[in-house]
C-alpha cells in the first residue's frame, strides 16, 4: 500500500468520525439529551476541527445541560468578526445570566443587538431577563419589540404575556397567551410553555375546568415538565376532584423531587382523604425541599 493510499484511507477516516460524531450530536440534541450531546459535539471538534458553527453548538448543549461555565469558554472562541458571532453573544448572555452576572448578560445582548438590531431574539431575550429582575415594565417593553421586529416570534408573545399579567393588564395578557397558542397550536407541537402559563392564569381567575384543560395540554406536549403536571393536579383539587389529583402530583415529584409546592399540595390531598401517614410523609418532604430551594430562580 503506497503513502498516498494511506493518507487517502486516514482522511476517509477522519471525514467519516467528523459525520459520524455530528449526527450523533445533532440526534441527542433534538432528543433533548444535551449532556450528551456536548460530549458529541467535543468529539466533533476534535475529528473535523475548530470551527464556529460547531463551537456555537457545543455553546449551547452546554448551557442546556447547566454547564454556563463551560459554555462561556466554548462561545468565547467564536471570533468577533465571524458571520456566527451574534449567534455566539446571545448564547453567551445566556450563560452570564445564569451564572448571575446580570450587568454583563445585558450588555452582552445590547452588543448583539447593535450588531443585528433587526433580531426579534435579542428583545425577546433581553424582556425575558428584565422579567426574571422583576423590572416588568422594562420587559414589556423589549418583547413588545421583539412581537413587532417579529409578529410570529411565539415564545416573544407568549412572554409578554407573563410580563402584562405581572403589570396588572390581565385581559391583554390573556390575548398575548392566546396569540401564542395560536401560533404553536399545529406549527410547534412540543412548544408546552404558554399552555402551562395560561393555565396558571386561569387558576388565579377561577376557571379551574380551563385550567386543567391547558395544563393537560402542556403536559401532553412535555410529559417531562414537573409544572406542567402540578398545575393539571392543582386544578383538579379545586375543582373539588382530589382523589384524580394523586397522580398528576406523584409525577410531578418523580419528575422533580425538590418541587415544595407538589409536595405540599400533595400532602393537604392525603390529609383531606385520610391518609395521615402518606401525609406526614409529604409534609415532611415540603419542609426538606423548601429549605433546598434556591432564593432566586433563574
Amino acid at each position: 500500500m503506497t503513502a498516498i493510499t494511506v493518507a487517502l484511507l486516514a482522511i476517509l477516516a477522519i471525514g467519516e468520525d467528523c459525520q459520524q460524531s455530528q449526527a450523533r450530536a445533532r440526534h441527542a440534541y433534538e432528543d433533548r439529551r444535551y449532556a450528551e450531546a456536548a460530549r458529541h459535539f467535543t468529539s466533533a471538534i476534535a475529528a473535523c476541527g475548530t470551527t464556529s458553527p460547531l463551537l456555537l453548538a457545543l455553546g449551547q448543549a452546554q448551557l442546556l445541560s447547566q454547564r454556563p461555565a463551560d459554555a462561556l469558554a466554548s462561545l468565547d472562541r467564536v471570533p468577533a468578526d465571524d458571520p456566527e458571532y451574534v449567534q455566539a453573544l446571545k448564547v453567551k448572555a445566556k450563560a452570564l445570566y445564569l451564572l448571575g452576572r446580570d450587568p454583563d448578560a445585558v450588555e452582552t445582548l445590547q452588543r448583539a443587538a447593535r450588531r443585528a438590531p433587526a433580531d426579534a431574539e435579542i428583545p425577546y431575550d433581553l424582556g425575558r431577563m428584565y422579567y426574571q429582575q422583576g423590572k416588568h415594565a422594562s420587559a414589556a417593553e423589549a418583547l413588545d419589540r421583539a412581537t413587532a421586529l417579529d409578529p410570529r416570534a411565539y415564545k416573544a408573545w407568549d412572554a409578554l404575556g407573563l410580563a402584562r399579567e405581572a403589570l396588572g393588564d390581565v385581559e391583554q395578557a390573556q390575548q398575548d397567551y392566546l396569540k401564542a397558542i395560536a401560533l404553536v397550536h399545529t406549527d410547534h407541537p412540543r412548544y408546552d410553555v404558554v399552555y402551562a402559563n395560561f393555565a396558571d392564569l386561569m387558576l388565579k381567575r377561577g376557571d379551574y375546568q380551563r385550567a386543567f384543560d391547558l395544563a393537560a395540554e402542556a403536559a401532553g406536549r412535555n410529559p417531562n415538565d414537573a409544572r406542567n403536571l402540578f398545575l393539571a393536579g392543582k386544578a383538579l383539587v379545586q375543582m373539588g376532584r382530589s382523589s384524580l389529583s394523586v397522580p398528576w402530583f406523584e409525577q410531578a415529584i418523580a419528575l422533580d423531587p425538590d418541587y415544595p409546592e407538589a409536595h405540599y399540595q400533595l400532602f393537604q390531598v392525603y390529609r383531606r382523604l385520610g391518609r395521615a401517614a402518606d401525609a406526614e410523609r409529604e409534609l415532611n418532604a415540603f419542609r426538606a425541599a423548601a429549605a433546598r430551594a434556591p432564593k432566586v430562580r433563574r
